[in-house]
């Protein structure tokens, strides 16, 4: 029960989590570049490639935490499974109290 709770927790702030710092990296590596280009505005197109590249990657994480988010999500038992689990936790907390465990 303590894994799907755990996988829970993960599904829903794994990718909320990754979305969060990866706009705040592009934000940061957007104002960088920007910042870059007005002081040097002959190195714009050199430092437009490289904040591109820079983007990409950042992006790509991203995209693989939603990956991640969809696979874990497929790993999550369906309402009335984890019912029936919950049901049987339950039967089984109730049979130990009521042998004295």
């Amino acid at each position: 029960m303590i894994y799907l709770a755990v996988l829970a927790f993960g599904v829903t702030l794994g990718l909320p989590i990754a979305v969060i710092f990866a706009s705040t990296a592009q934000g940061r590596a957007t104002s960088t570049a920007l910042e870059g280009i007005a002081r040097q505005p002959d190195a714009a197109p050199r430092i437009q490639t490289a904040m591109i590249i820079g983007l990409a990657l950042i992006e790509s994480l991203v995209i693989y935490a939603l990956l991640m988010f969809f696979i874990l999500q497929a790993k999550l038992p369906a309402d009335a499974m984890l019912r029936g689990m919950i049901e049987a936790d339950a039967q089984r907390v109730a049979t130990d109290v009521g042998d004295g465990n």
